[in-house]
């Protein structure tokens, strides 16, 4: 869903109404499902199409659960989640939802990771003039 045109106004406005609702959802345990009782789920983003009718949603597990044991438990319960949101957000046409694990803190990690080895530390510490 994310597109190399920016999102619109409209859209960056409906998908934060959106992440706030579905973290409310998700901090209180609304959803009954054995895979995510327990469970921490942080919502990243929610990225709104052009016409507002699809939003893809990026959660992140926290304290490592399984990813792909919760997208499942998270599509089963995609039309409870549903309803629950357009009891919270006013809009003409609730979105059809897709959930995907936001893999940023993992990039980001990979990345401190990388320029902590001492091998490109020292390629970086080369390269400054002083």
């Amino acid at each position: 869903m994310r597109s190399s045109k920016a999102p619109s106004q409209r859209q960056l406005r409906v998908g934060e109404l959106l992440r706030h609702a579905l973290a409310e959802i998700f901090s209180r345990g609304e959803i009954s499902d054995r895979d995510l009782d327990g469970l921490v789920l942080t919502v990243t983003e929610v990225s709104m199409s052009p016409d507002l009718k699809a939003a893809a949603c990026f959660v992140v597990p926290l304290g490592g659960g399984d990813a792909e044991t919760v997208l499942a438990a998270l599509k089963r319960s995609r039309k409870f989640i549903r309803g629950q949101l357009s009891r919270r957000v006013s809009l003409k046409f609730m979105p059809d939802l897709e959930f995907r694990i936001d893999g940023s803190f993992d990039y980001s990690e990979s990345i401190d990771r990388l320029l902590t080895d001492p091998h490109v530390r020292r390629d970086l510490d080369d390269g400054v003039e002083g």
